[in-house]
């Protein structure tokens, strides 16, 4: 007998016949004579209705109430399921973040896990339920109701896994699993069969989809193995894990895109060498994730910062770089680029082979696209470009390094 949680996100359970077939999965896994435990999405399309009503009645609505509503969206999710399970004659228990035990803390809308009690859920299991708890929440020790952020079902179910020690953790989405690059993009991208947590992250990190960044981050730091299927066929999917050795054979083992990136320059900077820190600590305080960094001094003395983002957070920046200015110089001023997207070409095979980044921009030049800012880490080389020239750059360098003839 082996305990498995489940992750099925919205276009999982979309429809109630969707929600019909997840719970006959979990029915079938019951049946193999296992403790079966589910973490469920809101249903396709319920988070975005929600987060619209909020803004028909207000235009920036307090993100403790919006917390409160979008928490609505998961707990009609996993009652449904629940009902659909008993309806074919097997026992089910639907449980929300609190109920999980589930503590969180940070800011709303964007809550962290800090510690789960899964006294409740472990009792049903034993109890031969099967479990089902909503993902994307969580409460503080006071009791008010955190949501994860977007994709934050994905790390419910990674740190539920961890708590109660489950045997496997399978996050079942609309795709087969992990591609070599998003196959609407490049058609004959492949699946990858197995791939390390750093080469996850990194791909999560970059603008892959399939799964949220600070799951991965979780399921590292907890030693949890997780699977990357499709909800709607039985196919294998893509294996999470640790590094081996046999993963450094490779040198590039996938490609991902970012569309909606912005480009954000600090010029004319003459403060002290504290400027870093000083425009660092604003864009923190706004609770800004930046990205590339490129900084410079030109032979005047005054120095650049650059530095990436995601659109959405653009006005934010904006507003919170302009209140540290003069702290930075009478000349400082800003300078902003829309109209970008981020390339990224990952793989711990890049540890031993060399020439990586020399094919990466080579292919790219010979394809007549230009490159912006760059950034790079062991297992990663990241450049902006147009955003019209993201999907031909994607198909450029998945087709230099062979990802279409390789069995990743």
């Amino acid at each position: 007998m082996a305990l498995i949680v489940q992750k099925y996100g919205g276009s999982s359970v979309g429809t109630i016949d969707r929600i019909r077939n997840v719970a006959r999965r979990l029915i079938e896994v019951k049946k193999e004579g296992n403790k079966i435990m589910a973490v469920i999405s809101a249903m396709s399309g319920v988070t975005d209705k929600l987060i619209g009503l909020a803004h028909e009645v207000m235009d920036n609505p307090p993100e403790r109430e919006l917390d409160m509503l979008l928490a609505t969206g998961e707990q009609q999710s996993i009652a449904l399921l629940c009902m659909a399970i008993t309806d074919m004659g097997y026992k089910a228990m639907s449980f929300t973040g609190q109920q999980a035990g589930v503590c969180t803390y940070g800011s709303h809308t964007r809550g962290r896990i800090h510690s789960i009690d899964p006294k409740r859920v472990l009792e049903a299991l034993e109890n031969d339920y099967i479990v089902v708890c909503a993902g994307f929440q969580g409460v503080t020790v006071d009791g008010t109701i955190h949501t994860l952020g977007r994709g934050g079902s994905d790390l419910s179910a990674i740190a539920m896994a961890a708590a109660v020690r489950a045997d496997l953790c399978q996050i079942f989405t609309d795709v087969d699993g992990v591609y070599t690059c998003d196959p609407r993009v490049v058609k004959d991208a492949r699946k990858i069969s197995v791939l390390s947590y750093e080469e996850m992250l990194e791909m999560a990190s970059s603008g892959s989809k399939v799964m949220q960044a600070r799951s991965v981050e979780f399921a590292k730091k907890f030693g949890v193995v997780f699977e990357v299927r499709n909800s709607m066929n039985n196919n294998p999917g893509t294996i999470v894990q640790e590094e081996t050795s046999a993963m450094e054979s490779l040198a590039v083992r996938g490609v991902s895109i970012e569309r909606n990136q912005a480009r954000v320059t600090v010029s004319g900077i003459t403060a002290p060498v504290a400027y870093t820190a000083i425009i660092l600590s604003a864009l923190s305080d706004a609770e800004i994730n930046v990205d590339m960094i490129v900084a410079n001094t030109a032979h005047d003395g005054q120095a650049r910062q650059s530095f990436t983002m995601n659109m959405s957070d653009l006005g934010a920046a904006q507003a919170a770089l302009k209140k540290v200015l003069p702290q930075l110089g009478e000349k400082a001023c800003l300078e902003t680029e829309a109209g970008l997207a981020k390339l990224s070409v990952v793989g711990v095979g890049m540890r031993s082979h060399t020439g990586v980044a020399a094919t990466v921009f080579q292919s790219l030049a010979d394809a007549g696209i230009a490159t912006g800012m760059i950034a790079t880490s062991e297992i990663r080389i990241s450049t902006t470009v147009e955003a019209g020239d993201i999907e031909q750059a994607a198909r450029v360098v998945h087709s230099a390094f062979h990802l279409d003839q390789v069995n990743a």
